[in-house]
């Protein structure tokens, strides 16, 4: 059982900053990989960005450049720096976390955090 918690979400200008941090809890040593996931009204969800245990990262087209995932694996939590943002990165952002039971694959997600972008 994992719980993950997100923070950070608010109304921010276009072109200004905002930092999401999701924090762990429970039974973490499961998870092998972190990331984050978006939904704007009348869209599915879709990946933001990834980080691995490792360290690799992975992020969608739209946020190249503009966003980074980092960790800090001594306080079990994952962040999302977004900079220079635009209107359409508006969205409920969710926290995601997937590791194993064995052999069998898991997923846990947080509730999400509203990002609003507008001035």
């Amino acid at each position: 059982q994992v719980q993950l918690v997100e923070s950070g979400g608010g109304l921010v200008q276009p072109g200004g900053s905002l930092r999401l941090s999701c924090a762990a809890s429970g039974n973490i040593f499961r998870i092998n990989a972190m990331g984050w996931y978006r939904q704007a009204p009348g869209k599915q969800r879709e990946l933001v960005a990834t980080i691995t245990s490792g360290g690799t990262t992975n992020y969608a087209d739209s946020v190249k450049g503009r966003f980074t995932i980092s960790r800090d694996a001594a306080k079990n939590t994952v962040y999302l720096q977004m900079n220079s943002l635009k209107s359409e990165d508006t969205a409920v952002y969710y926290c995601n976390a997937r590791g194993r039971l064995n052999i069998s694959p898991l997923e846990y997600w947080g509730r999400g955090t509203q990002v609003t972008v507008s001035s």
